[in-house]
């Protein structure tokens, strides 16, 4: 069962297991200390969509999904599996903005994000590949997967916080790497996500914590083609 963000791990493990499961993981939590994770949504702790990874679904999906559902966790079993993790590839295009700008919220990064995601959405079309819409991943969160607000404990992204943690390795390379790889392999250019790609490499090889380039900077290397 891959439950990690991005497309690439179902792939690399089918070649080493039979039977492959992925999971779009819809669980906005929080882990910045050792021994605690703040998961602070209800009445679900997340959106767990699981499925056989390839084609149809089968028993073991069904009962990993029913454990899951004891434990407060939304899981519903799908035969497209890997079009819920694609649509959750494009939204998890803002996490190295977020992370390297310290904020996605601003008018610039929120510029950035958006020029981001249509460049991942001009690539998966070019690609023929499908993905859920941000529509139907907010229908599958309203409701069940709702943030309830701790006092002092704001949620960041995953990329955020690897940088805060200074954990040393980062998301950004099977995030917007995939689409700046597919974008290459089906002649689309991809330069904001590029540009993206070798900040967040750039941010952990020289110990940056969140906040360590803005928007704007980021927006004048795309302008010059600093991508690698």
């Amino acid at each position: 069962m891959c439950a990690q963000n991005g497309v690439e791990n179902e792939r690399l493990a089918l070649r080493r297991f039979h039977e492959v499961y992925g999971m779009c993981v819809v669980l906005p939590s929080t882990y910045l200390h050792p021994g605690e994770v703040v998961a602070p949504c209800g009445p679900y702790t997340g959106a767990l969509v699981t499925g056989r990874y390839g084609t149809g679904s089968d028993e073991t999906a069904r009962r990993i999904a029913d454990d899951l559902e004891k434990a407060h966790l939304l899981a519903p079993v799908v035969t497209d599996v890997m079009r819920w993790k694609y649509g959750k590839l494009l939204g998890n295009l803002a996490n190295v903005v977020e992370a390297v700008c310290g904020s996605a919220s601003d008018a610039a990064a929120k510029d950035l994000v958006a020029r981001a995601k249509a460049e991942g959405a001009a690539v998966l079309d070019a690609a023929g590949i499908a993905c859920a819409s941000e529509a139907e991943i907010t229908e599958l969160r309203s409701g069940t997967v709702d943030p309830q607000p701790i006092a002092g404990e704001p949620t960041r992204g995953s990329s955020w916080q690897s940088l805060a943690r200074g954990a040393g390795s980062i998301e950004t390379d099977y995030l917007n790497g995939e689409i700046v790889l597919l974008g290459r392999e089906y002649g689309v250019p991809t330069p904001v996500n590029a540009a993206l790609q070798h900040a967040a490499r750039e941010s952990v090889s020289q110990g940056r914590e969140p906040g360590g380039l803005t928007a704007g900077e980021l927006s004048r290397r795309i302008a010059e083609g600093v991508t690698a």
